[in-house]
């Protein structure tokens, strides 16, 4: 059975709803950490909904931090744990997205997820194993998941902006020459790639212009 994720929204600037971006967070934080987003990126994408939802995990210790799964080399839990916790947020995210468009009455074409580190480890997971193709998927500072699955798992092949730091010590900025490689050998025709130079683990203004025109491409704005 899956869990019901609380998610926080911007209205699209116009007031009419011809796009959505789901921001997937990272460890740690929770909904409202991107959502702040909306309101660069709402300027030039007015008929955009934004949403923000909450991973669906607490983090032991951390009261007000959210976890998608938890990360062994953090929280010390097992690599099985690990593995379950990402099985069932998938069917969270999934079910959450379904959702979504019913409510919001768009297609798969129109919707683009934006993940961060571990939200951007959601993305990459959870996108290409829907039969319906999304937009795209912006992942910043981040990486994937059991790439050796990915050939075999995969159902769809979204467009993909890979986006990492050059400093971050958190998840090593060789992550994404890994994940665009890993991507291309599944088959992947669309995948770009943006270094935000003399960044730590986070997104600089560069590499959220380089989203943004990446977004506006895929989704037709």
């Amino acid at each position: 059975m899956t869990r019901v994720l609380q998610s926080e929204r911007r209205e699209p600037v116009s007031g009419t709803v011809r796009s959505i971006v789901v921001f997937l967070h990272g460890y740690g934080a929770n909904g409202a950490d991107l959502l702040g987003l909306a309101d660069p990126l709402g300027e030039h994408m007015p008929d955009t909904l934004f949403v923000a939802p909450d991973a669906p995990e607490t983090i032991p210790g951390m009261p007000f931090g959210l976890q998608w799964f938890p990360i062994p080399w953090i929280d010390g839990s097992s690599e099985e744990e690990a593995e379950r916790g990402l099985v069932a947020a998938a069917e969270d995210l999934n079910a959450y997205l379904d959702a979504l468009m019913v409510d919001e009455d768009v297609l798969p074409e129109q919707v683009v997820l934006f993940g961060f580190s571990q939200g951007t480890m959601m993305a990459l997971h959870v996108a290409p194993r829907r039969e319906d193709e999304i937009a795209g998927i912006v992942a910043f500072s981040g990486r994937l998941l059991s790439p050796e699955l990915l050939k075999d798992e995969t159902q769809s092949r979204p467009p993909v902006l890979l986006a990492h730091g050059d400093a971050d010590d958190v998840v090593p900025p060789q992550s994404l020459p890994q994940a665009a490689e890993a991507l291309q050998e599944a088959g992947w025709q669309d995948v770009y790639a943006h270094i935000m130079k003399g960044t730590a683990h986070g997104i600089a203004p560069d590499g959220l212009q380089v989203a943004l025109a990446f977004m506006t491409d895929k989704l037709g704005l």
